[in-house]
């Protein structure tokens, strides 16, 4: 049988290991930028890390306190703007993380989901941090 989509023969349950999306272990990746971190075992740890700080701060950004109960409308006001664009910088970070993930590299997810974890442990479950303050609200996914 001919495969329709990329003109050779294939039998209707085979999959080529090109259209294949497996997650894959190792240090050869490519991960939000071409060409990087490439074959490079050190420039792969460092994305890790990278990976890991950027799952961390999403969390902070989403439990940071920024409206103190009692404040001015004026001081409010302007609390509220910086809201609204901590906000989009939140979302940005996140799809970047997602983007990252997408790379289907073991390692990555893992940097990614581990640092989401620890960041809730420190800035979500008030049980290293405590705060009475309002935080941003939930991202909703």
């Amino acid at each position: 049988m001919i495969d329709q989509w990329h003109g050779h023969a294939n039998a209707p349950h085979e999959e080529d290991d090109d259209d294949a999306h497996d997650i894959l272990l190792g240090d050869h990746a490519e991960i939000l930028f071409s060409g990087w971190p490439g074959t490079n075992t050190g420039m792969y740890i460092l994305a890790l890390v990278f990976v890991f700080l950027l799952s961390v701060l999403v969390e902070w950004l989403s439990r940071s306190p920024f409206i103190k109960p009692g404040s001015k409308h004026v001081a409010a006001g302007l609390t509220r703007t910086l809201m609204h664009t901590v906000h989009a910088i939140r979302f940005g970070l996140a799809y970047l993380v997602m983007l990252a993930v997408m790379s289907f590299n073991g390692g990555v997810f893992l940097a990614a989901v581990v640092g989401h974890s620890v960041g809730f442990l420190i800035f979500g479950s008030q049980l290293v941090v405590r705060t009475e303050t309002r935080a941003l609200p939930d991202m909703g996914c």
